[in-house]
């Protein structure tokens, strides 16, 4: 696979959480508009056969809405219709051009691979802090992040990124002598990609077909999540991603927490009913899955209630005190689909059954051979972490902060 048309994919599935666009919605009507009253409309419950409330189905989020508030729209919870209108036509405007762009240019049917969701009626996904924006870091976190930036910084800095002063080299500089740190360990566990593919692990998590990170529980992704109940059950399919979909199951018998020495990618769900809201607590992640920088302590508590015969409202709180100075808290409204139209397929798919990622490893195997022999460029000064989908994502109006 083409390593730029590779990154796009894995972009379009970790970036949706910070609220990139890349799938299709053609409804008309948007299903998050707020009540009048400003609080949501509850419909009457909708029962399982044995009683519980029934969250069964294949639902998604049919509209685009960024995880910050854009600054533009600092003091705005919601957008008018007309503002939704306005940002529909300049961010189609964006895709027609690619579109046409990348027929000409790729061969790739752009009004596929790039389309956007309609513009919902939030302005974030972030609901509270009331600024719409994520709370700050705290002082050790900040040390964290810086750390983690300079290392990948380092990769890039005798490449034509540094060298033409591109976006991705910001708060660098350009030096042509390799860095010194190219042969180091990442400063803790790498989940992003990076400038470098000496093994597997240089590679971002969705390259190596892994989670694209716990907040695709909320993540503006575009996926489906087919929701079944049994008796005391609770069962979710995400399908995300190309390919990375994975079975949660949420634990409803009262049981404790698992012990802290066992940790999961999708942290460990225990679920009970408060009335007609499903709430699942969810802890024990891995140090190896990240949510803007937050990883084993990373702690969820996400509520799920049926609204409508084809709503689901999703709420959920995030909270790590090494991370972020205080919790925050994000919503969703997912929309109920046919379970005839869109049937999901859960077979292992990811990257062509994960060919792609020892291609890319080959690939740059060769390149440092081929250097070796005094053919070709040195391959530390070649980007290879930079793709068109994440430049070009700054022109969206969701996306600019």
């Amino acid at each position: 696979m083409d390593n730029r048309f590779s990154g796009l994919i894995v972009t379009a599935a970790i970036a949706a959480v910070a609220g990139a666009a890349v799938s299709v919605s053609v409804t008309g009507a948007s299903s998050q508009a707020p009540a009048a009253s400003g609080a949501a409309v509850k419909a009457p419950s909708l029962k399982t056969a044995w009683g519980e409330p029934d969250l069964q189905g294949i639902w998604t989020d049919e509209f685009d809405t960024p995880l910050q508030r854009p600054s533009k729209f600092a003091n705005q919870e919601f957008f008018t219709a007309a503002q939704r209108a306005e940002l529909d036509k300049v961010r189609g405007g964006i895709v027609d051009r690619r579109a046409n762009e990348r027929d000409v240019n790729n061969g790739y049917n752009g009004a596929v691979f790039f389309t956007m969701k309609r513009t919902g009626a939030r302005t974030s996904r972030i609901a509270d802090p009331p600024s719409g924006r994520l709370p700050p870091l705290t002082p050790e976190a900040q040390k964290i992040a810086a750390a983690d930036r300079e290392f990948r910084l380092a990769m890039v800095q005798s490449t034509d990124t540094c060298k033409n002063g591109l976006p991705g080299c910001a708060g660098w500089k350009y030096v042509a002598a390799t860095s010194p740190r190219r042969a180091e360990l990442p400063p803790r566990y790498n989940t992003g990609r990076m400038n470098r593919n000496d093994g597997p692990e240089d590679s971002s998590l969705g390259e190596r077909c892994l989670t694209g990170g716990p907040l695709v529980f909320g993540g503006n992704t575009g996926s489906f999540r087919r929701i079944v109940q049994t008796p005391g059950g609770i069962t979710i399919f995400y399908d995300v991603g190309q390919g990375q979909g994975w079975q949660r199951n949420i634990v409803m018998d009262g049981r404790p927490h698992l012990p802290a020495n066992v940790r999961q990618w999708f942290g460990a769900s225990r679920g009970h009913w408060e009335g007609d809201t499903l709430v699942i607590d969810v802890t024990n992640f891995s140090s190896k899955t990240d949510a803007f920088g937050s990883r084993e302590n990373l702690h969820l508590v996400e509520r799920w209630t049926r609204t409508g015969p084809r709503t689901l409202a999703y709420e959920v709180t995030i909270e790590d005190p090494t991370v972020w100075t205080r919790s925050w808290t994000l919503k969703e409204e997912y929309t109920k689909q046919s379970d005839e139209e869109n049937k999901l397929y859960t077979e292992p798919r990811c990257i062509e059954g994960n060919q792609g990622l020892p291609g890319l490893l080959h690939g740059r195997r060769t390149e440092d051979a081929a250097f070796a022999a005094g053919r070709g460029p040195d391959p530390a000064a070649t980007d290879n972490t930079a793709n068109f989908a994440s430049t070009e994502n700054l022109e969206d109006p969701l996306v600019q902060q």
